[in-house]
């Protein structure tokens, strides 16, 4: 005996529903994509060796587009930011990636008798700072500014080779593109970009 028409329809209705949600759910993955590409996340490559040994030239990264608009600024975090004027030449694009090391307010200075750099008066442990041959100090030349309000003191990890703050001046907040979170290529560099917070955090806040 066969089936009632709405018997016989059900399979046929039940495979429309499959395509027609599974088509739904591709074309909200690939808007979703879009819009983390586009708004939340961009890919940068890295040009120079100024952030050796945590970046190597050629190493692509992910860069968290919602800082500093939604999430702040951190001390220590690895970010890109657009040329503020001056620090490159025309053939070297418009971008740079440092490490934020002073805050709006605060006093940046080195170095202390161990070598080290204080912000605030705090010295910072910094062991991802490449370091000249037989010197124990993470920057050749002593130091002290205050960042003023509105910018903020980045430098390089390879302090002896990096055109950063020092010779650049501090760069406007709003210059910050995003903060570096992942190395995504080459396949073996692939890591996390941490900001060595239990160090950073212990940074007081300005006076």
């Amino acid at each position: 005996m066969s089936g009632t028409p709405t018997e016989r329809e059900r399979p046929q209705r039940s495979g429309w529903r499959f395509v027609r949600d599974l088509a739904i759910i591709v074309v909200v993955a690939l808007l979703a994509s879009f819009l983390v590409k586009a708004y939340l996340v961009r890919a940068f490559s890295i040009p120079s060796g100024s952030m050796e040994r945590t970046l190597l030239v050629g190493d692509r990264i992910l860069v968290n587009e919602l800082v500093p608009g939604v999430v702040p600024l951190r001390r220590g975090d690895v970010v890109v930011f657009r040329d503020p004027g001056g620090w490159l030449r025309a053939d070297q694009g418009d971008d740079l990636v440092k490490r934020v090391v002073g805050l709006p307010g605060d006093t940046v200075s080195c170095c202390d008798d161990r070598g080290r750099l204080s912000v605030n008066g705090y010295a910072v442990d910094e062991p991802y700072v490449v370091r000249a041959p037989g010197s124990d100090r993470v920057a050749a030349e002593d130091f002290s500014v205050r960042v003023p309000a509105g910018r903020i003191w980045v430098m390089g990890d390879n302090r002896y080779d990096s055109a950063d703050s020092r010779v650049h001046g501090t760069v406007p907040s709003d210059d910050v593109v995003g903060r570096a979170f992942v190395v995504t290529w080459p396949v073996d560099h692939w890591s996390v970009l941490g900001r060595y917070a239990d160090e950073w955090d212990r940074v007081p806040d300005a006076r």
